[in-house]
Formats: C-alpha cells, sequence, structure tokens
C-alpha cells in the first residue's frame, strides 16, 4: 500500500477531516480538515496520542481499529478545543506495510447533522468512502445478520459486471461463496457471535468467467440506529500470486528451505553422490531433518526410479524389527500365516533408509553388517540365501561412537555404516535460515488453512530469538499451533506456544508520553481467573498471567503495558476484560 497515494486521494476529498495514527495511536498525520473540526492545530497535537485532538469519552476504552481492521460510520461526540460539543461519524482502516505488517491506521471525520446523510450509516455505498477503501486496495461490504448485502463498494460492483439493481437481492454468500458465508458455515456464526476473522480466502467469480482471489476480513457491528447487528466485511485481493513470486527465490533443494553455508555443503556432497551407492550415515537433533536428506540422496540417485523405503528401528521390539527387515516364511513363529517379503526385498533396486539406527538390539546388528558386506541375507526361518541389491542410508539422533565406546554398539557395523557421514547442525546454528522457514512454513500452513497470515513484529523478534531444541520439526508445530489459536489476521506473541514465549525478557518500558490518561482506579474487582481457574486452558492461564505481570511493571498503564506484550491498547483491553483484571 503507497502511503503517499492514499493521502493524495484523502486530500483530494474535500470537507474531510482525516489522521494518520502509528500503532501506539500516536498521531503521525493531521489534516487541516482535522484541526478546523477540533480546533487543535497539528503543532499541537502531532506525536501525541491521538484522544488529544480527539477529544472523546468513548474513544478512551478504544476505538476498534486495530481490533477489527475498520470501523464505519460510528456516531460519537468529540469536544471541540473552545468546548463545544461537536456530533460526528468517524471511519477508519489499518494501515499496512508492503509486507503485510500493522503499521498504523487512517481515520476520517465527518460532522453529524440532524437528517443528514452523515448521521445515517452510509458505510460503503458513497463515493467518497469508496475511494478511501479504494486507495487502500480494499472493497468493503456491510450485511445484515443473515447475509443479505445492505451496502457495496461501487467499485466492487463494477468489477462484479453487475448492475446496482442486481446486487439488491444478493446474499453474502453469492459473492463470497458458501464455504465462508454460507448458513452453516462456521465462519458465519463466529462472526455473527461477535468474533472477528481476518484474513481468510476467498474467490470472486465474475459473469465474464474471470475470477480474483481475495484475502476476507469480517467482524460484527451495531447498528447505528440502535437497529440488528450487521456484518462488516473488507476484502483485498490475495496476494497469493505476488507470494509465490517471492517463494520463488527462497533457496529449495528436494523439499528443504536453507541458505546457510552448513546446508549448502550439504547440498552439494547429495550431488556429488548422484552415482555412488556408498553408504551414508545422517547424524543430527531430533527434528533437523535426517529423513529429507535421505529421500534428497535418493531422488539424487542412479537410483531414483526405484524404490525409497523407510523403517523406524526404534519403533518396534527385536524380534518384530527382524521380521520387519528381512521377512519371514509360514510358520517361522506364532502368528506367521505367511510368508512375508520384508524391506530389503521391497527396496530391491532402490533405497533402504533405517532411521534412528543407534536403536537397533545387538542381535539384528550381526545380521546388518553382513548384508552390508556380503549384500545377502536369509528370511525369518528360512534358509535359502537372498541378494540385496538395495543401498543402505542409515540416520540416528546419538552420539554412535560414544555407544561403540560403551559397547552398545558394534565397532565394526559403525564403520561400514559411516562411509559418508553427513552431519546436520541444529536450527540454532544456523540463524541465517530460520527467517526463511518461518516465511516458508507460515505461507504453506496458511494456504492449506485457506488464510492469510503475518507475524507482528514482536511475535517475529520471539521466533528468531527461541534456541528451537525441537529444530525445524517444533518450528513447523508451533506455527501450527499460532495459525490454529490466532483470532485475526496477524499472529501475535500470544498465539504463540507457552514454551517458545516461556523464557524471553521483557524489553524496558518506554518514557510516559506527554498527555496524562485519566485515572480510573486501577484495581483487581476480584482476583483473576488465572492461573488457577481449571475453566481456562493452560495457554489461557499463561496469558493471563504475563498481562498481570506487565500491568504490574508499568503500574497498571495500559499503554506501556501493551507495548511490553506487543499488543495494541484494544487487545489488551479485551483481554483485560475476558481474565476480569481492571
Amino acid at each position: 500500500m503507497d502511503d503517499a497515494t492514499l493521502l493524495t486521494t484523502i486530500e483530494q476529498l474535500s470537507g474531510i477531516a482525516w489522521f494518520e495514527v502509528d500503532t501506539e495511536r500516536r498521531l503521525t498525520s493531521w489534516s487541516p480538515g482535522a484541526a478546523q473540526l477540533t480546533g487543535y492545530s497539528a503543532e499541537e497535537v502531532q506525536g501525541l496520542p491521538c484522544v488529544v485532538g480527539v477529544r472523546c469519552e468513548a474513544c478512551l476504552s478504544g476505538c476498534g481499529v486495530f481490533e477489527f481492521g475498520a470501523v464505519q460510520s460510528v456516531p460519537l461526540t468529540l469536544h471541540h478545543k473552545d468546548g463545544r460539543l461537536v456530533p460526528i461519524a468517524k471511519s477508519a482502516h489499518t494501515l499496512v506495510d508492503d509486507s503485510g505488517t500493522i503499521i498504523g491506521a487512517v481515520e476520517v471525520l465527518v460532522p453529524r447533522h440532524p437528517g443528514s446523510e452523515a448521521a445515517a450509516p452510509s458505510l460503503c455505498g458513497d463515493e467518497q468512502t469508496d475511494r478511501l477503501f479504494h486507495a487502500l486496495g480494499r472493497y468493503a461490504i456491510l450485511a445484515d445478520d443473515t447475509g443479505r448485502i445492505l451496502r457495496i463498494s461501487p467499485r466492487l460492483v463494477a468489477r462484479l459486471g453487475l448492475s446496482p439493481a442486481a446486487v439488491a437481492g444478493l446474499g453474502l454468500a453469492d459473492v463470497l461463496g458458501h464455504e465462508l458465508f454460507g448458513e452453516q458455515s462456521a465462519f458465519r456464526r463466529a462472526v455473527v457471535g461477535g468474533h472477528r476473522r481476518e484474513g481468510w480466502a476467498a474467490v470472486l467469480h465474475a459473469p465474464d468467467g474471470t475470477s480474483m482471489p481475495m484475502s476476507v476480513s469480517a467482524g460484527r457491528v451495531e447498528s447505528v440506529d440502535g437497529g440488528p447487528l450487521q456484518v462488516f466485511v473488507v476484502l483485498r485481493p490475495d496476494r497469493g500470486d505476488e507470494g509465490e513470486e517471492e517463494d520463488a527465490d527462497i533457496p529449495r533443494f528436494e523439499g528443504m528451505i536453507a541458505r546457510s553455508a552448513q546446508m549448502q555443503r550439504i547440498f552439494r556432497l547429495i550431488d556429488l553422490l548422484h552415482d555412488n551407492d556408498a553408504t551414508v550415515l545422517i547424524t543430527g537433533e531430533s527434528g533437523t531433518g535426517k529423513e529429507l536428506v535421505a529421500r534428497a540422496l535418493h531422488t539424487r540417485s542412479h537410483r531414483a526410479a526405484g524404490p525409497f523405503v523407510a523403517v523406524n528401528c526404534g519403533a518396534l521390539p527385536a524380534d518384530l524389527l527382524e521380521s520387519e527387515l528381512f521377512g519371514h516364511v509360514r510358520g517361522a513363529f506364532t502368528g506367521a500365516l505367511r510368508d512375508r517379503a520384508g524391506r530389503f526385498e521391497l527396496a530391491e533396486g532402490g533405497t533402504l533408509f533405517l532411521d534412528e539406527i543407534g536403536d537397533l538390539p545387538p542381535q539384528l546388528q550381526v545380521k546388518l553388517l553382513r548384508v552390508l558386506q556380503e549384500r545377502t541375507f536369509e528370511r525369518v526361518g528360512e534358509g535359502v540365501t537372498r541378494t540385496a541389491d538395495v543401498r543402505v542410508l542409515a540416520a540416528t539422533n546419538v552420539d554412535l561412537q560414544a555407544a561403540v565406546a560403551a559397547r552398545r554398539f558394534r565397532e565394526d557395523l559403525f564403520y561400514r555404516l559411516r562411509v559418508v557421514p553427513i552431519e546436520i547442525p541444529p536450527l540454532r546454528e544456523r540463524s541465517e535460515d530460520l527467517g526463511l522457514l518461518i516465511r516458508f512454513l507460515l505461507r504453506r500452513i496458511g494456504r492449506e488453512r485457506g488464510r492469510s497470515l503475518r507475524l507482528s513484529p514482536p511475535a517475529t523478534r520471539v521466533l528468531l530469538a527461541h534456541p528451537w531444541p525441537g529444530n525445524v520439526r517444533e518450528l513447523e508445530n508451533a506455527l501450527e499451533f499460532a495459525t490454529a489459536v490466532c483470532e485475526g489476521q496477524t499472529v501475535h506473541v500470544q498465539d504463540l506456544p507457552a514454551e517458545v514465549t516461556a523464557g524471553r525478557t521483557l524489553p524496558r518500558p518506554p518514557d510516559p508520553g506527554s498527555m496524562p490518561m485519566p485515572s480510573r482506579g486501577h484495581v483487581l474487582e476480584e482476583p483473576p481467573r488465572a492461573p488457577h481457574d481449571a475453566s481456562l486452558t493452560p495457554l489461557q492461564r499463561s496469558e493471563a498471567s504475563r498481562i498481570i505481570a506487565a500491568l504490574e511493571r508499568v503500574a497498571f498503564r495500559r499503554g506501556e503495558a501493551a507495548t511490553l506484550l506487543g499488543l495494541s491498547r484494544t487487545t489488551l483491553w479485551r483481554k483485560m476484560k475476558e481474565y476480569r483484571i481492571r
């Protein structure tokens, strides 16, 4: 979104008072129209909290723009500098940078006069507001709680190739599909029930057969005239195609994402082994991607047309593992009702991957050594010798040299397996890959769930600072968790798993703003439910405890506490109400 284009467009809307705020709701722009409407000049309010210039009782509890992404034609009464009360209608929308991160909001104030158009809920049917949304790269729709469209951006109507009369009888499901807005859809029930939803995927279908992927955000709004609840929907063209182009510059190798020198050396070694059947021992911590390396070795080898067969040596007891590897004949043991081929036979002409080789029982270590040396084996209960045209790859997360020294693993087998050693570095030692993996995994998970998601800067910092003892698997699981609990389009710190956020240090609180906020006697109305209330999940208890700690640290100044927690003031206020913290 181009801020210069946006502000130029807004300035062209004659008679409109507008201002811009950052994520801490401090004024960064103050139009001449805003100065005329409020009596405060730009010099008097620039850099201060927005409530300095827009003095309104309702604004003290949060206007909702950062919580809902947009508010439209909300009737308010502000206090002019000379003491007069000025009825207004306020509309606002969040601003994002090129990466999709929220960087602030632009808000428009329109005087309300009895019987005037501004007093009515002219949400998105008027040309001026439509131009504002268009400058933001957005479309807007207002519908009733049954999904019937009440107002719609004129440019969206033109994009759909419909006449205004044709739109009159349409519902949200007709325009955006039944998956999101069908009568029984979970998305629609959640929105009507008061839950905000951001960044969900939908497709607009035009009569000419073309389609446009859209990112959909929706929330429930109260009717200005006290009527039924309404649903406000904001659409923006999905950046999926652009995201694919961004993904194209991510270094990949057979499904692995890496730019670090350590991983690039491994990739070059895999290519060098393309016509070599040497046994490879892959070592590394759990979750580093040992099986991915094994599959890459197979895919890049001359055996790629053959099967890739994997077996976990630590998943089965010794007697069953022997049958699993070498097969058995009928009657070899109780339950052997028929002949069965083992993994070595199934991998004929291809690659056998032995994961967790360190857990291989001693008696099977002898048999595996024979296969590696002589390329022959027998099924359990059979005296017929069979040949094995198989390349063996092995992996372990334990120190096999220590196991050899402790006589838990055969030394001769160790050296037979370790013809070519490949050690995968842990994620904490290749930090240049971490940002790439976060971006790639978040996009992939978002696409799988039909959502367009982004990380807040504080959440990104927490993810980059975490040591990731579980490596890539832990990172993927953490992002899966965060996207499952995230209610909006942006993943915040509180959406991350507790083990990821547990050790982080809160930043030093900023200096208090120059405008004192009204004191409300911040106290606990009753002891907070967290961390002892069994009705709360562990995540909720942990989150409430962090909120209380941050509030106590800054003497219950909500703005500073929100900064410490990486939240907007509105989100913090909502969560304080949820946990009964006042």
